[in-house]
């Protein structure tokens, strides 16, 4: 099959789900990868961040290229307001996706860091995340179709120093991931854990990291979008995919320490 067969293809799986997906953090990173790519299969985007400028802009792009119809809602998830005004902007539509891409992370020790931002992570990374899957996850049972990416880690297998409350989150996201997809798969609804490693984006600099093998924000939301529906966990990225069969036969104190020195070097660089 040519490249732009294997393009039509995945456009035509993608729409299936609905008329319309909604990408949290589409205005940087990973999200507003997964903008572009669902924009080019075709569909209409509801683009939610805090930036709003960054969100306009990118929705004029995408409709000028695409011809998609796109909405902006600025939106700060870890506030407690921010699931109905998602429910609000979106009860009009037929949505069909749900990309809860929106997060980020921590490194350093992790008594070093401060509370308020750690608590807040918990918030953007696993509860946003909860309240927008159980709120799509419900509308798409009931219509009998939909699809649900949820942004894992490589770093959600197993506790990791010097990053040890991202990596926490990311095991509640890889869980919640998993048991939904058996949940759901008899409602047609398919969900995906998506766990890259290292990759290309704004976060390394607010986790302050250096990323070595990074991938960029393309290859984790094309190798995505391409298993939704016939894997569980996808691991984009070289490094995940080299570490992740590896780590998972080491037993899980030693996979602690491997992490711990992975993460370590990264602070050094």
């Amino acid at each position: 099959m040519t490249a732009s067969n294997h393009t039509s293809a995945l456009a035509s799986r993608l729409r299936k789900y609905g008329e319309w997906a909604v990408v949290t953090g589409a205005s940087d990173g990973i999200g507003r990868a997964f903008a572009h790519e669902l924009a080019a299969s075709g569909l209409n985007l509801i683009l939610v961040a805090r930036r709003e400028a960054r969100l306009k802009a990118l929705a004029e792009a995408l409709s000028a290229e695409h011809g998609v119809q796109c909405r902006v809602l600025a939106l700060d998830l870890s506030t407690s307001d921010a699931l109905a005004a998602l429910q609000s902007a979106t009860a009009d539509l037929d949505v069909g996706m749900l990309i809860a891409s929106a997060g980020y992370g921590s490194s350093g020790p992790f008594l070093a860091n401060e509370i308020t931002s750690e608590l807040n992570q918990l918030q953007v990374n696993c509860a946003a995340v909860l309240a927008q899957s159980w709120h799509f996850g419900r509308l798409f049972s009931e219509r009998g179709r939909g699809g649900i990416i949820l942004l894992s880690s490589i770093l959600g297998f197993q506790g990791t120093p010097m990053s040890a409350n991202y990596a926490a989150t990311k095991t509640y996201v890889q869980a919640l991931a998993e048991g939904m997809r058996h949940e759901l798969k008899a409602q047609e609804v398919d969900v995906i854990a998506s766990a890259p490693g290292p990759v290309a984006t704004g976060f390394a600099t607010r986790a302050r990291m250096r990323m070595a093998l990074a991938a960029t924000p393309e290859a984790v939301a094309r190798s995505t979008l391409r298993a939704l529906g016939r894997r569980t966990t996808v691991r984009p990225g070289l490094l995940s995919k080299a570490l992740g069969w590896p780590l998972s036969a080491m037993p899980r104190t030693l996979r602690v320490r491997v992490t711990g020195l992975i993460m370590g070097r990264m602070l050094e660089r």
